[in-house]
């Protein structure tokens, strides 16, 4: 059943659709499986940035979150007899620093239509249906095109007889999806993983973190259910959790976890440098580089001559009396 009060994003997401393999057919041919490929990967990125910004602002909360996590657990350890006035303290020390805990569902519920809108489109496709404002010559490229030998609208229990009028084989087709689905539980786990241990090691007294751990493990059988999805449409996934997978690595890697010195004071350490800073050292890097053993000479100091004072008398030519 489709949501038909999305029928406006239903239709922006055919035409950017068309848009992108209108101009990938300028060099690959419109029914080849690496133009929808590349058409669907394009898609995925350019759909990612549309929510970059809201992934500054879950990093703007992380941050906040993590310089507060040594207050937190202060708190949780003073009123863990108390769990109501716990959350009490702990939301109101949010609240005036201006950290959101639900800041990181923000990506999330932004991508949450545009998953369904690539659903319902790729699904019309597969239904050989020119809805949504795509052209039948669109969606006759779409159903032609083979990526790895199998059709981008086939699911992995479409019907052998469907898959042969795609003009695949089934075997075939059914080994790719099950690549792709695997490969979409695997960057699914590496994600919530990434995500899980950050979370834990910011708050090791985390009352949650036992349930966190079993998100994690029961991850990866969400993407059991990708396999009544179309082949596009588990591209699509796989895409967005390698691009999610990068963007928290760059953000962990550039906001490394606070330390507590022995005096309770948050030290923020220096960020990890990145690939190019590695490829490109600056000149600040390249002067840490060069040994230090030999002192620095000291610097001259210019002796300016001065004339020395002579007496009174021997400038005014008078005897002292």
């Amino acid at each position: 059943m489709e949501l038909t009060f999305l029928e406006p994003l239903y239709t922006a997401v055919a035409t950017v659709i068309a848009w992108i393999h209108g101009a990938y057919s300028v060099i690959i041919p419109p029914d080849n499986g690496l133009n929808w490929a590349l058409t669907i990967i394009t898609l995925t990125v350019l759909m990612r940035l549309l929510i970059f910004p809201l992934f500054l602002k879950q990093m703007r909360s992380s941050k906040k979150m993590q310089e507060l996590a040594p207050k937190v657990q202060e708190l949780r350890k003073k009123y863990k007899n108390d769990k109501q006035r716990m959350n009490q303290e702990v939301m109101k020390v949010y609240q005036e620093a201006g950290a959101n805990p639900l800041g990181g569902c923000l990506p999330i519920v932004a991508q949450f239509p545009i998953f369904i809108s690539v659903f319902t489109v790729l699904r019309a496709i597969a239904e050989d249906k020119a809805a949504h404002g795509m052209s039948q010559a669109l969606v006759d490229s779409a159903r032609a095109a083979h990526i790895f030998g199998a059709p981008v609208p086939a699911t992995f229990f479409t019907s052998a007889h469907d898959i042969e009028a795609f003009g695949a084989d089934p075997i075939i087709t059914k080994v790719v999806l099950g690549i792709f689905v695997a490969i979409s539980s695997a960057t699914t786990f590496l994600t919530v993983r990434q995500s899980v241990t950050r979370s834990m090691a910011q708050m090791p007294d985390n009352p949650m973190a036992q349930q966190q751990k079993i998100l994690m493990y029961i991850s990866p059988l969400f993407a059991v259910f990708s396999l009544n999805f179309a082949l596009g449409l588990i591209l699509y996934w796989v895409t967005t959790n390698l691009w999610t997978l990068g963007q928290q690595h760059w953000f962990y890697s550039r906001h490394p976890m606070p330390v507590v010195d022995a005096k309770g004071n948050v030290v923020q350490p220096e960020p990890k440098p990145g690939l190019l800073s590695k490829i490109l050292p600056s000149r600040a890097a390249k002067a840490e580089d060069a040994p230090q053993d030999a002192p620095a000479e000291p610097e001259q100091k210019i002796i300016r001559q001065q004339p020395t004072r002579q007496p009174r008398s021997k400038r005014t030519g008078t005897k002292k009396s």
